[in-house]
């Protein structure tokens, strides 16, 4: 369990153990899984489908640097890390509980808006970006 410093009315958890990764030795338990200390961390997914959210964090020296996850339009890597080609988008209705999330390459998504909503294409490849 964790605690995200301002937000701690949401549930979140670390990842201990990648898929397919091999486990770390005890030895780097400590540099790795540091208990009771504040750490940097990169936000993975947030799971809205049952309030309050649940967000699943990653604290891996590769997820800090670049954070990627696959697009679900073309199923290839997107970095969602600052400066990255890739979008979080929460899809949620205003008729009852539940959400999910979609992740996107910003030419993904664009290209999937109709050619007419020009703007909107344009807004999509500009969000987030100076």
């Amino acid at each position: 369990m964790t605690s995200i410093e301002g937000y701690e009315h949401l549930g979140s958890s670390i990842d201990l153990f990648q898929q397919g990764a091999p486990p770390p030795n005890h030895e780097q338990w400590p540099e790795l899984y540091p208990v009771g200390s504040a750490i940097d961390t990169v936000v993975m997914r947030i799971s809205r489908e049952h309030a309050p959210a649940w967000v699943r964090l990653s604290i891996r020296p590769e997820d800090l640097q670049a954070f990627r996850a696959m697009c679900d339009f073309c199923l290839r890597p997107t970095i969602l890390s600052p400066g990255g080609d890739g979008l979080v988008l929460d899809i949620r209705s205003n008729d009852g509980a539940g959400a999910t999330t979609v992740i996107a390459h910003r030419e993904c998504l664009a290209e999937r808006v109709s050619p007419e909503s020009v703007g909107q294409q344009a807004r999509i490849r500009k969000v987030g970006r100076p």
